[in-house]
């Protein structure tokens, strides 16, 4: 019996690869998205001269900076930035964006489901401003960086920190003066902050925290202005509790931030591996030596924790007598405590810490309101680009698997970032007041190499953005 050959099946077969592979090539030789900005003074993040050039970027990572860069893809978007300044998108390294007004409005006023809401016009509230950066120092904060990842929602790149971290009478211990032993309130079951006791608790909430997707950890180690139990002078956890939680984090590659104001709380911390001090406007100079020389980043609140605080006025409304005292004490301590910072070296980063649509929208204020305590434009800056984008890349994630957004750096205009920028109409190195009309004045925003604002293009043309829409 002949055997048949099924000509006409091995034959299509052969096609079938063939189309295949010729995807594949196609594939291989397909030139990268670009877009090219000309005609733009540069501030790269860290250096104090403007550098005049083109700016190349391939996908979402910048190619080339120089005076001859040009696209080689025939359909590259080409910007005329208008000789405007170039700046890394700005980075906020404290930011509560799933907070209420006030933490006793999303204890009892409001459902995490409506706080979400405010949250995602929160985050692009950030963007309008700059911000394609931040850092969470504490909140239900998880799921919004994992839709923002995602890309369901719009916002700044996201590193959170998942709920705070609080002992019983802590600074997030957000219940009730008649709350019994072991009570959890609303918060603590939105997960807006866990209230743990003692090295086994700590571990748990520290693995929950990470198992979701914290990037750090961040745990309130001493009283507070905006909490109702907790005098500013209190030491929160034990050395134990800390180091419990220290051990966790190093385990899964990542740090522990702190929440402190005052020597014995900051001391502690170092002590247990803290790497990063939130706040700290009572510290002595002998303890801001130490972080210098063991090298303890500074997070300072220049908006929140000083410019707000200068007069009762300003405060947030929903503050007690008893809270606008403390923040009156915090707003004299701070400018010493820059003073000596920048004496001694210490890498400085900076967050707003705001919370609610009125205090978010101004959130800017909090580069401008740096020079009050000391600092130069260039340094104001350099806290929310390059210093910001050190501790993000290089300081705690020691495993690269955590890093949300591994591929390029952050907070530099350099080869190989990401293309998170912005055009100013303006020089901020300068005159850093330009920022403050964000929406006249940022002439482009982009993140991940996709424009969200561009008012460098003729209005009515199909490039033109005004505005940067929620969705």
């Amino acid at each position: 019996m002949k055997r048949q050959t099924h000509r006409p099946t091995m034959f299509i077969c052969l096609l079938a690869l063939l189309f295949v592979a010729g995807l594949a090539q196609a594939a291989e030789m397909a030139e990268p998205q670009q877009l090219l900005i000309k005609n733009v003074r540069i501030f790269n993040g860290v250096d104090a001269e403007l550098t005049e050039g083109n700016v190349l970027i391939e996908d979402n990572l910048i190619k080339e900076i120089s005076k001859t860069a040009e696209a080689t893809n025939p359909e590259a978007v080409i910007i005329d930035g208008g000789g405007g300044t170039l700046i890394p998108g700005l980075i906020d390294m404290h930011v509560h964006l799933a907070t209420a007004e006030g933490l006793g409005d999303g204890r009892d006023d409001w459902d995490s489901f409506s706080i979400g809401a405010v949250a995602a016009h929160n985050l692009v509230l950030f963007l309008e401003q700059g911000f394609t950066t931040v850092r969470g120092a504490g909140g239900p904060d998880l799921g919004l960086a994992k839709a923002i990842k995602a890309g369901r929602i719009p916002g700044p790149r996201f590193y959170p920190a998942g709920p705070w971290l609080s002992q019983t009478g802590g600074h997030a211990d957000l219940g009730y003066w008649t709350d019994p032993v072991g009570w959890k309130d609303y918060s603590e079951l939105a997960e807006t902050s866990h209230v743990v006791d003692g090295r086994a608790e700590m571990l748990k909430a520290v693995r929950n925290n990470l198992r979701k997707g914290a990037t750090h950890i961040k745990l309130m180690g001493g009283g507070g202005v905006s909490s109702e139990f907790d005098p500013l002078n209190t030491t929160q956890f034990t050395l134990d509790e800390m180091q419990a939680a220290v051990e966790a984090a190093d385990d899964w590659g990542t740090y522990v931030m702190m929440h402190a104001y005052h020597d014995r709380s900051v001391n502690r911390a170092i002590d247990a591996g803290v790497k990063c001090i939130e706040h700290g406007a009572l510290l002595s100079e002998k303890t801001i030596k130490r972080m210098a020389k063991e090298g303890i980043v500074w997070s300072l609140q220049g908006f929140m924790g000083y410019g707000s605080f200068s007069d009762p006025s300003k405060v947030p409304a929903f503050f007690t007598e008893d809270q606008k005292k403390k923040a009156a004490q915090l707003f004299k301590g701070f400018p010493q405590v820059a003073e000596w910072a920048r004496k001694h070296g210490v890498l400085i980063v900076s967050g707003g810490d705001t919370f609610g649509a009125d205090f978010v929208k101004r959130n800017i204020e909090n580069v401008i309101v740096e020079p009050e305590l000391g600092f130069s434009n260039l340094e104001a800056l350099q806290h929310h680009s390059a210093n910001a984008g050190k501790v993000l890349k290089e300081m705690g994630l020691t495993d690269p698997a955590l890093d949300p957004y591994p591929d390029g750096k952050l907070g530099v205009v350099v080869p190989g970032a990401y293309a998170d920028i912005v055009i100013v109409d303006g020089n901020p190195l300068e005159d850093l007041t330009v920022l403050r009309d964000y929406r006249k004045n940022l002439k482009l925003i982009m993140k991940n190499g996709q424009i969200l604002k561009n008012t460098l293009a003729a209005p009515g043309s199909a490039d033109y953005k005004p505005n940067i829409t929620a969705f």
